[in-house]
């Protein structure tokens, strides 16, 4: 299969994200460090991203696996089953232990999807502190227990981390953003460059712009500085 280029914040991060492009668990990933990243200066100065050349396993002999046939297919052992509850009991210790250091009293609401994923809701009496500027201490939160719920393997689950219905008021924000953006690049015919955003927040952006007669956006960029352009459509 062919490889694919892929980035984030560091290696770990870089092979999750590969992941989820190709639709498979990163233990079915084969690939090759092509940068280790960087975190630079305090963190964000000359900082540089993690990249990596990633592609699927590829699956050992098809042609026997082709020549099977249904009753010897009856005796074949089922993929290995992952215990919900042991991940979420994972996931609990893991936020626990966090909150215990931090001296704060959270209450910790965890659901399983049809999908394979998670959503994790936060609450207590001071969840600003958790969630950051503009949200970068909940991404990285989301980030570290996507690892936690994922580090035995045999399925991937997607992490959905949330407080305080953080993620719909940043996606409204970000949707009223790009409308204004929007209307700004009409009026001047001028490109406009975004603040740099994560990919979920990227999307967003691209979603709520994408039936626009006028205008078109793009993402430019390395991670973690990568940002959406809206700009004039070719008339």
């Amino acid at each position: 299969m062919e490889k694919i280029e892929v980035t984030g914040k560091t290696v770990e991060e870089a092979l999750i994200n590969a992941a989820l492009q190709l639709e498979t668990s990163s233990d079915n990933l084969e690939y090759e460090v092509i940068e280790k990243g960087s975190n630079g200066l305090f963190g964000f100065i000359n900082s540089k991203p993690a990249k990596i050349l990633v592609s699927k396993k590829q699956e050992e002999n098809a042609e026997i696996i082709e020549e099977i046939t249904v009753e010897e297919t009856e005796e074949v052992k089922p993929e290995k089953v992952v215990d919900k509850g042991a991940v979420e009991d994972k996931i609990r210790k893991f936020l626990n232990d966090i909150f215990k250091k931090m001296d704060l009293e959270v209450t910790i609401e965890i659901s399983f999807n049809d999908d394979d994923s998670i959503d994790i809701n936060l609450v207590g009496g001071d969840m600003g502190v958790l969630i950051g500027k503009r949200g970068q201490t909940l991404d990285s939160l989301q980030y570290l227990i996507s690892l936690v719920a994922n580090k035995e393997g045999g399925k991937y689950f997607r992490v959905k981390l949330d407080t305080e219905n953080y993620r719909e008021r940043r996606k409204a924000t970000l949707e009223s953003l790009a409308k204004n953006i929007a209307y700004k690049v009409k009026r001047t015919r001028r490109p406009v460059s975004l603040e740099p955003m994560n990919p979920y927040e990227r999307r967003i952006i691209h979603s709520t712009l994408q039936n626009d007669k006028y205008v078109s956006t793009k993402s430019e960029g390395e991670e973690p500085f990568r940002h959406v352009v809206v700009f004039m459509k070719k008339q």
